[in-house]
């Protein structure tokens, strides 16, 4: 499953390259709560069909209104982009389903261009982090090379926002336990491959959409060449497939490194790297073990929503510490029965 962002501008890309007039609209500013983020998309044809979200649905439903022929309105307009905003009263915000003092204010794009529409898009499919820059005076883009992921941009003139590859995640190990997480990570956007030599485990494997790879799984990181749009979870409790392909991850550019297993199992490989490999706590300081955030968690089903939780916890900049909360959830919860386990029975 593509990103959504990739989805919106390939869709408006594809309509406007079959002669279709279409706007493209994207969140610029938000002020208190809003249902969508900065930078949220969504695209707009002129007969009313609609890809991506601006907010949970009204907002969609007002811009269909105004600007398509399938509510006898005069359809989309030609000229420089707009700016919007909805939710500016309490009346507005009610009437637009906003939270109680939420706005938010869209750049709305008419026509944009499909040459340039089609150049970002075929950039981003290389795997290259693009800057798009709108002129809001004539409605040109821009297109360039960008380093890193910034935030988007707006100053009332010019919208200037990144794009890159969408996030991919390698999954070590071909359980049930992953097929679980992929699926989720499929829904979440990522781009998923599963690496695992044993062949018993990948010729079970029945979920589509996912890259198989056999190869070792040290040589499966090299070749996935992270980027800080990656993850790799290392999930089938075995050192010698887990630990070298989490060394190799540890010195990438990967947002996530982690892999499952008991906290003693965690301590013992981080043990291990230190004395064969190397390693320092301070190396290993960006190695998560065991993965998932506390949820009491049982079956496999249970355990991705914990893993993939925290994963988009660390993807959205939410701060975890480096012992996950898994372990010390456990330590807290078994701090807390001990004491009243051993609690005297009240006298009547």
């Amino acid at each position: 499953m593509e990103s959504i962002d990739v989805r919106v501008l390939r869709t408006v890309r594809d309509w406007r390259a079959d002669g279709h007039r279409a706007l493209l609209a994207t969140v610029i500013r938000t002020w208190g709560s809003s249902p969508r983020p900065v930078g949220a998309m969504m695209a707009l044809r002129e007969d009313g069909r609609a890809v991506g979200s601006v907010s949970g649905g009204c907002i969609e439903d007002d811009l269909i209104f105004r600007y398509t022929r399938a509510h006898g309105a005069p359809g989309i307009p030609s000229g420089s982009p707009q700016v919007v905003s909805y939710g500016v009263s309490a009346d507005e915000a009610h009437r637009f389903g906003l939270p109680c003092g939420g706005t938010l204010e869209l750049l709305l794009e008419f026509d944009p261009q499909h040459d340039s529409l089609g150049q970002l898009v075929q950039r981003l499919e290389t795997g290259e982090l693009v800057r798009r820059t709108v002129c809001c005076l004539d409605g040109s883009v821009t297109l360039d090379h960008a380093d890193k992921p910034e935030h988007l941009q707006f100053d009332g003139s010019h919208l200037t926002s990144i794009f890159g590859p969408e996030y991919r995640m390698l999954l070590i190990g071909a359980g049930m336990l992953t097929e679980y997480l992929s699926t989720m990570a499929l829904f979440n956007g990522f781009s998923v491959a599963v690496c695992d030599p044993r062949v018993e485990y990948m010729d079970a494997w029945s979920l589509p959409s996912v890259q198989k790879i056999v190869e070792m799984p040290d040589d499966a990181v090299v070749a996935f060449r992270p980027d800080q749009r990656s993850c790799i979870v290392a999930l089938t409790h075995d050192p010698k497939l887990d630990d070298l392909a989490l060394l190799e991850a540890l010195h990438s550019p990967a947002f996530y490194v982690g892999a499952i297993g008991s906290r003693r199992n965690s301590e013992s490989r981080r043990a291990r790297m230190i004395e064969y490999f190397d390693e320092t706590e301070e190396s290993l300081e960006r190695l998560r073990g065991p993965v998932g955030i506390h949820i009491n968690s049982k079956t496999p089903a249970e355990i991705a929503v914990s893993v993939m939780a925290e994963i988009l916890a660390v993807k959205n900049g939410v701060h975890l510490p480096r012992e996950l909360s898994v372990a010390q959830a456990k330590r807290q919860q078994e701090a807390a029965v001990a004491p009243a386990n051993n609690l005297a029975p009240l006298e009547h």
